[in-house]
């Protein structure tokens, strides 16, 4: 994970959190935490649309159903110089800016392009994830904001998180993978050869081929252990992700919920539409963060 930036040992209440939009937190989460997220855009055929704000993931699951193009990118150093003046407008003196992993995505540069020319000194930080693996890093570092911890103590906490995370992904297809070349192509091919249902995980910043199953059913229920296993019996906090299975997650949440003795917080959510573009409809997801 690569920071960019001085120390700023500045105090919580002069302190703001910047994500982006893959991080896909809950709206009630960012209002509490007053956490900013720059959204990435999705081109649909000759279309830009603001994740989160101009497409729905429903939307994005139809599209690629119909096999149109879809691709997506980052945001502009821009997008984030508004954020930063934003930030320091309302009297912050100091940003925490957490972005999904540069393996993905060209979004950590952008921020650090304008990191330089920012009014207050801002610290960007590769978390080396995606989805709520990213959101449990803000939230992690906004608590610390909170109750009073310093710009280093936030990134600090955040790294940690990222450092013990773990996140389970179970696709129908690896199609979308493939051709987003976010996998090798190779093994998605092969993959797809064998008719195999796979289960990828994030390994230092990049999608991975973690097992293949024969079945979709059994996959599932792997995914389902996988998590379990991780989670122990300590404090810990669990995302399910979907991307246009909504029963099949809240499924899994369910059961989770009944098996993972330490659980704090869990969210159940839809991806939106630039992870999705990558994993396409059918993606379930568990993020298992020990606190």
């Amino acid at each position: 994970m690569g920071v960019a930036g001085g120390n700023l040992p500045l105090m919580s209440r002069h302190v703001a959190i910047v994500t982006d939009s893959t991080a896909y937190l809950p709206p009630s989460a960012m209002a509490r935490h007053r956490i900013t997220a720059v959204p990435l855009t999705v081109v649909l055929g000759d279309e830009a649309l603001e994740e989160g704000t101009e497409i729905s993931a429903r939307s994005l699951a139809l599209a690629l159903q119909k096999r149109r193009s879809v691709t997506t990118s980052r945001p502009s150093p821009e997008d984030f110089a508004r954020a930063y003046q934003a930030a320091a407008d309302a009297g912050a003196a100091g940003i925490v800016s957490l972005h999904l992993s540069a393996e993905f995505s060209g979004t950590c540069d952008a921020a650090v392009v304008a990191a330089k020319t920012a009014p207050v000194p801002v610290r960007v930080v590769d978390t080396g994830m995606v989805a709520m693996a990213l959101g449990f890093c803000a939230l992690a570092a906004a608590e610390v904001v909170e109750s009073g911890g310093s710009v280093d103590e936030a990134v600090a906490a955040a790294e940690k998180r990222a450092a013990d995370m773990s996140a389970y992904f179970y696709v129908d297809t690896l199609d979308y993978l493939r051709r987003g070349g976010r996998i090798g192509a190779a093994r998605a091919l092969l993959g797809s050869a064998l008719a195999v249902k796979p289960l990828l995980t994030l390994d230092g910043g990049r999608i991975e081929m973690l097992e293949k199953v024969r079945t979709a059913s059994k996959a599932i229920a792997r995914l389902e252990e996988l998590a379990v296993e991780r989670a122990g019996t300590g404090s810990v906090d669990i995302a399910v992700h979907h991307l246009a299975a909504p029963e099949r997650a809240e499924a899994l949440a369910q059961r989770l919920r009944d098996r993972i003795p330490g659980l704090v917080e869990l969210h159940v959510s839809e991806v939106g539409a630039v992870i999705g573009a990558h994993t396409g409809p059918g993606l379930l997801a568990a993020v298992v963060s020990p606190r």
